[in-house]
This record gives structure tokens, sequence and C-alpha cells, in this order.
């Protein structure tokens, strides 16, 4: 089920995360304008929106269903996590507990880009574990190689945060490729399904399709879209939080340029747009999340780094779990974060195309898909 604090939300139906040619938006007339920018950006809304006014939050599904429905997801984050988790489950089907154990699982961890650090600590972890147990089989080591995999992950584990601001302004960042745009569609779905009332910034204005990609998704959502074309970023994202403060709506998502990590330019831009957020709302953004493409691995922690380091980042989406090897980064990304003042959670996790493949991420439920 997908959860918030404060507010529980159920998922919707499946669908393709491709979303299907819509006719476009019609023009909402004052829209909100950001003093002294050029030319200020148009607010769009589909012809059937839902009233102004706060909807009752749709229930969870029943109690019958929902382990049915996890159970699917389950089933799903298995499959998905085998090209990752097979090299490392194959070490313990000998008879042995040995110096060759280890290192085919230190091996093994590597292959999967947990990385050094993480596979160092998960090892040392283990083998402590195994003594106090006094573990004689493989399958026990197995078993407590998924509690120290769990303990390493627990930290990221946390849901996102909806119902504390009005509206809550989240800002999504992330490289071309990662996923990002379709990310915010499906969480915007689901957001809409729970009766939020939720407006989109299309500040993508650098990639030809991403403001019709993001157009098509709040069409599709019946929900509320300021953009422009070729526009300035931050113009966009500073019209978008007042329109959001003036329309009192729940939530509002600014959907940034993709950014590579490595342009500083690039990223002075990002900077730019959180700080007009700033001036367009005291206290926002309330989320900067980082969307990030598991099948990058190790680059994905550099991306995370680079991204912290510029913005301050509140929270990760990892997409595309299932058709990679190199899931173990989720590893190395929280060893990483024990190195700062708090956790940077991961809210989601992705292994499939359709909305209900995006999911909250549990730490036990990915260790033992992991070694499944």
């Amino acid at each position: 089920m997908f959860s918030f604090i404060k507010k529980k939300l159920g998922w919707g139906a499946s669908e393709d995360a491709s979303p299907p040619e819509t006719p476009a938006a019609k023009a909402v007339p004052e829209a909100p304008q950001a003093p002294q920018m050029p030319e200020a950006p148009k607010v769009m809304a589909p012809a059937a929106m839902p009233p102004a006014a706060a909807q009752p939050l749709a229930s969870s599904p029943p109690q019958a269903t929902a382990p049915i429905e996890r159970r699917s997801w389950l089933d799903k984050l298995r499959q998905g996590l085998r090209k990752t988790g097979s090299s490392i489950a194959q070490v313990f089907t000998g008879t042995q507990i040995d110096d060759a154990l280890y290192e085919e699982l230190e091996a093994a961890l590597l292959m999967a880009d947990a990385g050094v650090a993480a596979t160092e600590h998960l090892l040392k972890d283990l083998k402590r574990r195994v003594k106090e147990t006094k573990a004689t089989a493989p399958e026990q080591v197995k078993a407590l190689l998924i509690e120290a995999i769990t303990d390493l992950l627990e930290p990221l584990e946390k849901p996102l945060s909806v119902g504390e601001h009005t509206p809550t302004v989240m800002m999504v960042a992330g490289v071309n490729g990662a996923g990002k745009t379709t990310t915010i569609g499906k969480l915007t779905r689901h957001l809409a399904d729970a009766r939020q009332k939720v407006l989109l910034a299309a500040a993508d204005t650098f990639r030809a399709a991403a403001r019709e990609q993001l157009s098509v998704w709040a069409n599709r959502n019946e929900v509320e879209i300021v953009s422009q074309e070729g526009g300035d970023p931050a113009a966009v994202t500073f019209d978008a939080v007042q329109a959001g403060l003036a329309r009192h709506c729940d939530v509002v998502i600014a959907d940034t340029a993709g950014r590579l990590a490595t342009q500083l330019h690039l990223m002075d831009e990002l900077r730019k747009i959180k700080r007009v957020i700033g001036k367009a709302m005291e206290g926002a953004p309330h989320e900067v999340l980082l969307v990030v493409d598991g099948n990058t691995g190790q680059n994905a922690l550099s991306q995370v780094k680079a991204f912290d380091e510029a913005l301050g980042l509140t929270g990760l989406i990892v997409t595309k779990l299932d058709g990679t090897a190199k899931g173990g980064v989720l590893a190395a990304i929280a060893l990483w974060s024990q190195t700062r003042q708090a956790p940077v959670p991961v809210y989601f996790i992705g292994v499939g195309e359709k909305l209900e493949d995006l999911q909250t991420f549990s730490a036990r439920e990915f260790a033992q898909a992991l070694l499944a």
C-alpha cells in the first residue's frame, strides 16, 4: 500500500506508465504571475476538474485485499531483483561455512555494486552474527545476511510526509533517462486518486518532450499544470507555487530539468530554482527528491552525493531495479547516509512500468527479495 505520514493513500488500478495521447489542456485565465518575470507561464487545466475544496481521502484497500496486493508486489520485487541477487544466493548452496564462502560472498556483493565499503561492512557484521549465533550451516548464514542487510537499509525506510504544509511543495530532480517525469506522473496519479489537489510545474523547459509529457500526465490525472514553452525554469516554479497557494492546492510538484551532476553551471540553475521556490513560499520546498536509475550502480551513489551537496536532498526514488544486476547500490547509499546528520530516505522503489510497480520501500522486504 502506498502510505504517507499523516495520510494513507490506496493504490489505483494497474495502468501502463507510458501515458496515452490526450488532447491538449484548456487554458485557465488569470494565472498568478511572478513579479518582474517575462511572459508569465500558462496555467493549464483539463475540462473536468475536481472541486477546489479538499475532498475526503480515498479509503485504504480492504483488509482482505491489501495483503494480497502486497504479496503480488513482493513477487514482482523478487523477480525484479533476480539479476542482482542470484549470484549472492548461490553462495549459500554449499555445505560448509569457511573462508571460501566469505570470499565468494565478497565477490558477489561487489558484482552487485554494493561497493567496497558496504561489502566490508556487511561481511564484518555477518561474521559477528555467525559467531554469536554459532551458525553451522550456509542456509543459516544466508538468514543472518538478510538480517544484516535489513539493519543496514532500515534507516532509509521512511514514508513521504504530505499534509503538514498547504501546499506541500516537492522539487524533483534527476538526470535524463532516470524516469523522473514518468515517476512524477505515477505519484501524481495516486495523490489525485486520494482526492489530493495537485498542481504540476513543467520546469524541465530544456528537454523538448518533457513539457508535453508532463502535460499528458496532467490531463490524464485531471490536475492543473503551470507550463511555458522555452521559459525560465525558476519563473515557472515561482508561478506554480504562487498558483498553488492561491488555489488552495494540497501538493505542488516541480519537474526540474534533467541535469548531469558533473555540469556545474546546470547544477547552479537547480540551486536557483530552489531559492526561487523559497521566495514564493517561506519554508519551501518541503521535499527535494532525486530520482535515480538502479541500472547505473555506483554511478547512482555519485549522483546522490552530488545532488545532495548542491540541493540538500530529503528523499530518493530508485527506479528500474527490475532490469539491473546492480541493485546492491542501495547498500552503498545506506552506508553513505550514515555519514550525514540524517539519512536520505528511499521513499519509493520501482520494478516495472505499470502504475502499481512503484511502491513504498521496505528494508526487510528488499533484503528478503534479494536473497529469495
